[in-house]
């Protein structure tokens, strides 16, 4: 199976979500199609070998959209040819490779421009099509800078509806002067008054209306293109509306012109006029509000550098950062950001990594070290071989997470999604009905057109269509400025309602690296020459305890002394000539077998069990001569982390391999609620399914390869961002910045999202409902006013409005900070 994800074009309401929709899911060997409005995208999962690209692009077409693939173009100066079968030789060379939808090449210029799914093939792998061809492709840097094309687009798009509002606004409010005017005794000049020149107030403002009719013929174009295939959409209300009213004021013209000047009163051009003004207004409102639910992948965006010096041919050269590639030596000079992801091969500098990790202390980087796209270089100059590239580095990946995220679908959606998928047809069935009811009932044919008119522009479906996916589009984009990567709108909904919640212990609650907590020396030994000792005994080995000593000798500046003789006890522990003492290093048992006295160790070492903390035996020439405990130290914001988990009404549980006096220990130090101890790796899984058995809500928290399959079967799983690739990969949600805070913080975003998604639903539903038997007339019948079609113009426009801005609230979420 594939997925791929399409821009869609033409949209304009819910009810183009659902007809677009319906068209790919009819398609054989498509499993699944989600569309969100508010991205305008088209996400698709289909079998590769059933249906094509193309095949999904006609279903959309034939549904009345369009459906672009994202496409990136690049222009490449190609050197080698000679004549126009060179030019044959290399379009068909590039057209054959996957993912290249055109390639053409210019024999006067010997320029190639190609237009191709990144997602599919790469630069490099087109420079290597035309190379098996035998020509060269280089890259042009000076017309190849398209990353923000789509950004410029979305501004000409609302520049254009501004310029529309503005075109249709110069030409309806003089109609509106003039139509209404009068009635509120607003002087009119004579050659326009009703009263002595009804031809002229008519054909006025019907020369007035056209200019905006012309400026809004894009609902009409729309609105009847969706409508005749059987798909209507918003703009298909807009347009049945509007032209009705529009084609009964003409007809009421010619009726004038030909002596009926009783109809120059009843003339409707200034509601046509202006709920098209109004609703065109709506319209570059919404288009403005909907920028900024985008702002945080913008953000990210800008973070890129767009261009690095690599060294080629033994020279540095400045080339775009889309033509780095795996394996490049790139130099970084201070005040610098990191183009692409990379090893540092040569220098010494700190480096600013806020920008991923939250954490505003620059870190130290030596060779060897790994350094991260975007992040910025503070003091000194280096050299770093690349190792990710383009979609492949760390920010791409996130910039990816987000961007699927925002165009996902949240279950709370599919309500909205059903009931907006039969919104339209159903509007216009009330519309013509309830028209039809007030003639027959004994009303004029104005007033049911008036209903009828009122009814079809009232209906909203575009605040249903977006009530959702604006809130999840600010919520991702919230959680990924503060660290907290969602995947999925399912997973930003599901985070909610957890009830429990499993850390795993090492590395997760855990700093996962043991350290040395305690030395206690007897017989006259002292701490230094203890752990010098112990350490020199311990370099090489790869048992942690060993590890952990060994550290912790380097960290206080000790020298380590050459050993003369070692032995490794299985089981027990090791035995070491060195400085010309025998050195024992163990545990309980490999001092009783050696009938070594630990003297009033014993109660000592159990403290530091109960503790948590590991004991080591040290005896020197077969006298005992003290402890070091080592112990997996907690991290510093655990125990708050579970305090305000605990304030949410959440209970934590604890999974670990460890024994169980040691596991309740660490527990015990961080408050938690339940231990689930002695678990092997494939076990943990299991657990997590008994949790949920007891009709829990369960989310998993966790760093290594051991807990993808826990992270996996919980509801939510939560990877820790300094752990594994393949544990984020098994996760919902992922916290780049290590720091389990992130835990409550991507509680209550979610809390926050959902909350929102429901305010909005509830106002998009209520406004609806309201609405739509106002504008029949329900109100009217039982004594109250009768809804202007003008009114409902501008209150369609601003519940779509209302439902934007209420989302973009989200964007005031702060984490809660412990008191």
């Amino acid at each position: 199976m594939a997925t791929k994800t399409f821009n869609i074009e033409g949209m304009t309401c819910a009810s183009c979500v659902q007809n677009v929709e319906k068209a790919t899911k009819k398609l054989p060997g498509v499993q699944e199609a989600h569309v969100n409005l508010a991205t305008e995208k088209l996400n698709v999962n289909f079998d590769e070998n059933t249906v094509s690209i193309q095949d999904i692009q006609a279903a959309v077409d034939k549904a009345g959209y369009k459906a672009i693939t994202d496409m990136e173009q690049k222009t490449f100066a190609i050197t080698g040819m000679t004549c126009a079968s060179c030019v044959q030789t290399i379009e068909r060379a590039t057209r054959k490779l996957d993912g290249v939808m055109e390639s053409n090449v210019n024999l006067a210029t010997e320029k190639m421009t190609v237009k191709y799914d990144p997602t599919i093939v790469s630069m490099s792998g087109i420079t290597e099509a035309v190379s098996n061809a035998g020509y060269e492709a280089i890259e042009d840097t000076e017309t190849s800078e398209v990353a923000n094309e789509e950004q410029d687009k979305k501004q000409k798009k609302i520049k254009a509806i501004w310029k529309r509002f503005w075109g249709s606004a110069v030409f309806t409010i003089p109609l509106f002067y003039i139509s209404m005017g009068h009635m509120a005794g607003l002087p009119l000049p004579e050659v326009i008054n009703p009263a002595i020149h009804p031809k002229w107030f008519s054909l006025l403002q019907f020369i007035l209306t056209l200019p905006v009719i012309i400026f809004g013929w894009k609902f009409f174009s729309v609105g009847f293109k969706t409508l005749f295939r059987g798909h209507p959409n918003m703009d298909s209300l807009v347009a049945l509306g509007t032209g009705a009213a529009f084609v009964y004021s003409s007809g009421a013209t010619v009726a004038v012109w030909q002596g009926h000047a009783s109809y120059a009163g009843n003339l409707y051009y200034e509601s046509a006029a202006v709920i098209l003004t109004l609703i065109t207004l709506g319209k570059y409102l919404e288009a403005r509000s909907m920028g900024k639910t985008s702002e945080a992948i913008e953000k990210l965006m800008g973070l890129a550098p767009k261009q690095a010096i690599v060294v080629r041919n033994g020279e540095e050269v400045e080339i775009s950062v889309d033509d780095v590639v795996v394996g490049d030596v790139v130099i970084v000079k201070p005040g610098e950001k990191i183009p692409v992801d990379g090893v540092v091969v040569e220098g010494i500098t700190s480096i600013d990594e806020s920008m991923l990790t939250g954490e505003s202390i620059p870190v130290e980087k030596n060779v060897g070290d790994h350094v991260i796209g975007a992040s910025i270089n503070k003091n000194g100059t280096i050299r770093y071989r690349a190792t990710k590239v383009g979609r492949d580095t760390a920010l791409s990946q996130i910039i990816k997470l987000v961007e699927d995220a925002q165009g996902s679908k949240a279950p709370i959606a599919k309500m909205a999604d059903i009931i907006s998928g039969y919104f339209v047809p159903i509007v216009i069935v009330i519309a013509i009905v309830s028209g039809l009811a007030w003639y027959f009932g004994g009303q004029t044919g104005l007033f049911a057109l008036t209903i009828t008119i009122s009814v079809l522009v009232i209906a909203c479906p575009c605040a249903l269509g977006l009530a959702t996916p604006t809130a999840i589009m600010v919520g991702t984009g919230k959680g990924a400025e503060n660290g907290v990567l969602i995947k999925s709108g399912g997973a930003l909904e599901t985070t909610h309602k957890v009830q429990t919640i499993v850390f795993d212990k090492t590395g997760t609650i855990t700093e996962g690296k043991p350290k040395v907590t305690d030395i206690i020396t007897v017989n006259g030994v002292k701490e230094g020459e203890l752990l010098q000792l112990t350490a020199s005994a311990e370099k090489g080995s790869e048992h942690p305890l060993g590890e952990a000593i060994v550290r912790g000798a380097e960290e206080r500046g000790l020298e380590f002394i050459k050993l003369e003789n070692f032995d490794a006890i299985p089981g027990h522990g090791i035995e070491v000539t060195v400085d010309g003492k025998t050195l024992l290093a163990g545990n309980k048992k490999l001092m009783d077998d050696r009938n070594i006295s630990l003297s009033k160790l014993a109660s000592t070492s159990d403290s530091f069990a109960s503790q948590g903390k590991t004991p080591m035996y040290i005896a020197i020439n077969n006298k005992i001569a003290g402890i070091i405990a080592v112990a997996d130290t907690v991290k510093e914001n655990s125990l708050k982390a579970i305090e305000k988990l605990h304030e949410m009404g959440i209970e934590v549980a604890m999974i670990t391999g460890d024994n169980k006096g040691t596991a309740e220990a660490i527990a015990k130090q961080v408050g938690i609620d339940r231990v689930l101890s002695e678990v092997l790796p494939e076990d943990k899984a299991n657990e997590v399914k008994k949790l949920q058995g007891e009709g829990k809500k369960v989310a998993m928290v966790g760093d290594g390869i051991n807990d993808a399959p826990a992270l996996a079967q919980a509801d939510i799983g939560i990877a820790i961002g300094s752990g594994t690739d393949v544990a984020m990969e098994s996760a919902d949600i992922v916290l780049m910045r290590s720091d389990l805070m992130d835990v409550p913080t991507a509680v209550e975003l979610s809390n926050s999202t959902i909350r929102n998604i429901k305010q909005n639903l509830f106002w998009a539903f209520a406004y609806n409902v309201l609405g739509i038997p106002f504008a029949m007339g329900v109100v009217y019948l039982l004594g109250g006013p009768l809804l202007n079609p003008m009114v409902a113009g501008a209150a369609m426009s601003l519940s779509s409005v209302s439902v934007l801005v209420n989302a973009l609230r989200l964007k005031r979420f702060k984490p809660s900070v412990m008191k």
